[in-house]
């Protein structure tokens, strides 16, 4: 898996990209937790599931399926996330869902079960440049975790800065608003 702290970098692109207006800062907040949220499986490491079942690390959670039914979810929510439901399913959806396209390129695990609970076969993407994240805070504080680090500042966050400011200057030059009223 890519480590907690660079899933966000996919909601946080969408929200410079589009600007406050189209994406507002409650709904940015709830891309940021959705998009860390798959990981919730993590527990079952504690709990016993083993990690190639239906309920294990990057099983059902990490799902197409599981972004669609949190997006639906979020979508209800749209008056108090301040967007169209339309906007917020898309956003939630894709923040969700990139976290599996993202443990899909990394170096380690078993793969993603994105067609979960259809078929639990797991997949990871042609490209893997990202060094995968130790599980387990002490871990992540050694040789392996800086690696991870520098693997996810190139392939995850610099694609997203770059992302965020073309967004960002685009809207700037053809003179759409920047931030929300």
């Amino acid at each position: 898996m890519a480590s907690v702290l660079s899933h966000p970098a996919v909601p946080l692109a969408l929200t410079a990209a589009f600007g406050a207006r189209a994406i507002p800062p409650r709904l940015a907040a709830v891309g940021v937790l959705c998009s860390a949220l798959p990981d919730v499986d993590a527990i079952g490491f504690w709990a016993g599931v083993p990690y190639g079942s239906l309920l294990g690390h990057r099983g059902l959670t990490h799902s197409l399926l599981f972004a669609v039914v949190a997006a639906a979810l979020a979508s209800g929510l749209h008056r108090l996330l301040r967007a169209s439901p339309v906007a917020v399913f898309l956003f939630v959806f894709v923040s969700t869902a990139s976290h599996g396209v993202i443990d899909a390129m990394t170096t380690g695990g078993l793969g993603v079960a994105f067609f979960s609970p259809f078929a639990n076969a797991r997949y990871f993407l042609p490209w893997r440049p990202i060094a995968v994240s130790p599980i387990g805070v002490t871990s992540f504080f050694s040789e392996w975790g800086r690696r991870v680090l520098v693997s996810e500042l190139r392939y995850l966050w610099l694609p997203a800065a770059i992302v965020g400011a073309v967004g960002f200057l685009t809207r700037r030059s053809f003179g759409r608003e920047t931030s929300s009223h």
